[in-house]
């Protein structure tokens, strides 16, 4: 498998022992602070409760970093009567934040092996793009990961990973372009070795999106 995908973070990596988790109240101090920062008021009526709101929505918007996609494809199946071709999940829909400015993220993300003896069960695929989502990102790594992670636990002849989205750091701040898409897309083994390989993945990714 390819270098540069091994390097990416895995799940043990996220649970670093040198980072100290703050407190509830301390996470509700900080959103106060911030609020501070913009210029309003957080004891007036509408900002009395954003700061638990805020610590509330971050454990749920990063829980990503207390689950390992590893062991959510830990189960496989073995009897698949001999299938070994294509396994492609497309069109899975996400939301992630930017570990730049921490603003969304929104996109699909299309992901395929070729079995090699061993099947997942296709929720599992869908589980672990939300996984890696659920963390702060970039859309390159995040690629990367969904792709070596399957490559590592299930050991197929190939994966191939296709992830489209819109940034709102680009829509919502800095160059202000809304409506424009990210395209990024990372292969491995037959996949990574075999154009013709690449090339139908892509066909039957945008084939069934023509409408």
């Amino acid at each position: 498998m390819d270098a540069v995908i091994k390097n990416f973070p895995r799940a043990e990596d996220s649970k670093n022992p040198d980072i100290k988790r703050p407190t509830q109240a301390e996470a509700e101090a900080a959103v106060r602070t911030l609020l501070l920062w913009t210029g309003d008021n957080p004891d007036r009526e509408g900002l009395k409760d954003t700061p638990r709101r805020v610590a509330k929505a971050y454990r749920e918007l990063f829980a990503g970093y207390a689950q390992d996609p590893a062991e959510e494809l830990g189960r496989t199946f073995e009897e698949v009567a001999g299938y070994d071709d294509m396994v492609l999940v497309k069109d899975i829909p996400f939301h992630s934040h930017c570990e730049h400015h921490m603003v969304p993220i929104i996109g699909k993300a299309h992901v395929a092996y070729l079995p090699d003896g061993r099947v997942l069960g296709l929720s599992k695929i869908a589980r672990v793009v939300d996984i890696f989502a659920h963390r702060l990102q970039t859309q390159e790594a995040m690629t990367a990961q969904i792709a070596g992670v399957i490559q590592d636990v299930l050991n197929p002849r190939g994966v191939a990973v296709m992830i489209e989205a819109e940034h709102m750091c680009m829509a919502m701040r800095g160059i202000r372009k809304q409506g424009s898409t990210t395209l990024t897309s990372t292969f491995t083994g037959s996949f990574k070795d075999s154009p013709e390989e690449q090339v139908r993945f892509v066909t039957m990714v945008r084939d069934g999106n023509r409408g």
